[in-house]
Order: C-alpha cells, then structure tokens, then sequence
C-alpha cells in the first residue's frame, strides 16, 4: 500500500481495528490459541472485519471460539489540513 493511500483512507472515515481472535485448535479442540489481526476498517458496520470472519470461517479449520475488537479513528478530516508552504528560520 502506497504512504499516502493510508491517509487517503483515514480521511475516508477509516480508522485502525485491532481483533483478537480465540480459537479452537482442530487437533485439540480442548485448547485455544489466539490470533491478532489488524486492518483498516469503517466503524459502526466494521465490513472488513466481517469480511475476515467469514474467510475464517469458510477456508480455516480451527472453529472461533470469540473474537474481540477495538477501534481508533487516527485522524478526522476536520483535524488535517494542507500546508502550502514552509518559512525556515535561522
């Protein structure tokens, strides 16, 4: 991903998720591992996180147990703003 394509997203409305996925080991479905996972993503609907939750669930073996998230908008659009130039002093 381009530098400037991460705040292109943030400007967007996307902010950092961070999920912690428990799951079930398939050969010992007695213990859980846990996974992080981290992306950029919309809140309150979160499609990017469900979007990894259904790849979970179709393609991975290993059956959820929880998943917990959080969420940080990092900057808004009304907290950015354009510096056209710059005066150095010495």
């Amino acid at each position: 991903m381009r530098p400037h394509a991460d705040m292109e997203m943030m400007l967007k409305g996307y902010g950092l998720t961070t999920a912690e996925f428990l799951y079930h080991l398939p050969d010992h479905p007695r213990l859980l591992q846990s996974f992080i996972w981290q992306q950029y993503d919309i809140a309150p609907d979160f499609p990017e996180l469900f979007r990894f939750i259904d790849f979970w669930n179709e393609k991975l073996e290993g059956p959820l147990h929880s998943v917990t998230y959080t969420h940080c908008h990092l900057v808004a659009s009304s907290e950015w703003r354009n510096v056209t130039g710059e005066v150095v002093l010495h």
